[in-house]
């Protein structure tokens, strides 16, 4: 299974799986649409929204290890 990691570059996190921007756009991140998200990892984008970083990453690579099952 791949784990997601908040130094991961966001337009990466969304082409392991396009349903995770479902999880950016519930935590108030615009990213998965936005052009900085090419050069731009979780924690620095997160930080600059006042976005809980490390529970986004829980969220996420929990979705992803249930599609695992």
């Amino acid at each position: 299974m791949t784990k997601i990691t908040k130094d991961m570059i966001i337009a990466d996190i969304i082409a392991i799986d396009p349903e995770i921007a479902q999880f950016f756009f519930a935590a108030g991140l615009g990213c998965a649409g936005c052009p900085s998200s090419k050069g731009e990892n979780l924690a620095d984008a997160g930080t600059g929204h006042g976005v809980d970083v490390d529970a986004l990453v829980d969220q996420i690579n929990a979705f992803l290890a249930s599609k695992s099952v």
